[in-house]
């Protein structure tokens, strides 16, 4: 059995339809394994799922629905709204948590909280299509919708998105590592659509964490630092992203059978950086001709000057880590060498001091051995 959802009302908004009154929305947060997301409801909402599971188990749930208020509104009292809040979230966990599974197995209460059909049965949230406005994985549907952009505006749920985008372009990367040791045409194409349907995902979910910390910035609740942060993580995952895109496609036109592997000759030159000068990389070469790898094997030219590329990007990297580490060992060691030299003149005017009192005590011996 899959544990149950960990479910919290956290915020609550306000929406004008165009030919009718204002409404509250609940925005409910609902935390599976390894993902979350937030669906929205009005109260009426609310009042229908409890008439239906009262009707399907037989019994009502295990704790009352708020009552409707007659003579105020919501959109007009925020004390109401919050009162009401806080008592739909304990109706909806008192569901989720009661040992008594009956009302949260019903495909009521499923469809309320868009949990796919098999989380009841298996606890893999991960395999439904339509879990947030019809679409697949969880979050990574959300990302190009309201929803998401709702669970992004929130400081945790931020960081839950940043995982899932994470996990999906290390996904990407396996894909892409599985069509490359691929066999046969079938298996690759199969990889390289696995990876493009990761990257698609991220990329929906780079849309929606970059909206989300702009309303985390315009409403205060982080400080300037921590969104600096936060935007650098979205730089480096946006880095990220294009660098596979840009290989998934180089990829695509070698496992297509468009232009094949590339012939040893060609290969030789691009590695050895003889041709057309195709090789060079911010005015390098990229050395002497390489042997053929699994990394290699069927990538295009193309596909392998882009993975020297990345390559000698990763180095650059190590080099000025490097290089910061060598910067400041010899700070540490200038400032030694300052040190030993202050101690040096230091001991120096103790010498000069000693030998001032040495020659002030010889002649007050002298003046004593006269006196006596």
């Amino acid at each position: 059995m899959a544990p149950p959802a960990e479910i919290s009302i956290p915020t609550t908004s306000t929406t004008t339809p165009s030919d009718g009154k204002p409404y509250t929305l609940y925005n409910i947060t609902l935390r599976l394994p390894l993902r979350s997301f937030v669906v929205q409801k009005r109260y009426s909402d609310f009042v229908t799922l409890h008439t239906s599971l009262t009707s399907t188990v037989g019994s009502a749930p295990p704790a009352p629905l708020p009552s409707k208020s007659w003579f105020r509104s919501t959109v007009s009292s925020p004390e109401l709204t919050e009162k009401r809040r806080q008592e739909l979230e304990t109706y909806l966990r008192a569901i989720a948590e009661t040992p008594d599974r009956r009302w949260r197995d019903t495909p009521v209460w499923r469809a309320f909280l868009n949990l796919p059909s098999s989380y009841a049965a298996s606890g893999s949230a991960a395999s439904s299509s339509g879990i947030v406005a019809g679409g697949r994985g969880g979050v990574a549907a959300a990302a190009a919708g309201k929803d998401s952009l709702i669970a992004a505006a929130d400081a945790g749920q931020w960081l839950d998105l940043h995982r899932e985008m994470k996990a999906a372009l290390q996904e990407a990367k396996h894909c892409l590592a599985r069509r490359d040791a691929a066999a046969d045409s079938t298996a690759r194409v199969e990889a390289g659509a696995q990876a493009k349907k990761a990257l698609v995902k991220a990329g929906g979910l780079l849309v929606g964490l970059n909206d989300g910390l702009r309303i985390l910035k315009e409403n205060g609740k982080l400080g300037d630092g921590e969104i600096r942060r936060r935007r650098d993580l979205l730089a480096a995952a946006r880095e990220e992203r294009d660098g596979l895109d840009k290989l998934s496609a180089s990829l695509a036109s070698s496992a297509s059978g468009a232009q094949g592997p590339a012939a040893a000759g060609d290969r030789a030159a691009l590695l050895s950086g003889a041709g057309t000068g195709s090789s060079r990389h911010g005015g390098r070469v990229l050395g002497a001709p390489l042997p053929e790898t699994e990394a290699t094997r069927e990538l295009d030219n193309e596909g392998v000057l882009m993975l020297q590329r990345q390559l000698m990007k990763d180095q650059d990297q190590d080099v000025e880590a490097l290089a910061k580490i060598i910067r400041r060992q010899k700070e540490m060691g200038l400032a030694i060498k300052d040190e030993v030299d202050r101690q040096i003149e230091y001991m120096d005017r103790m010498n000069e001091d000693v030998d001032r009192l040495d020659s002030k005590l010889g002649v007050a011996k002298e003046r004593t051995k006269r006196l006596g």
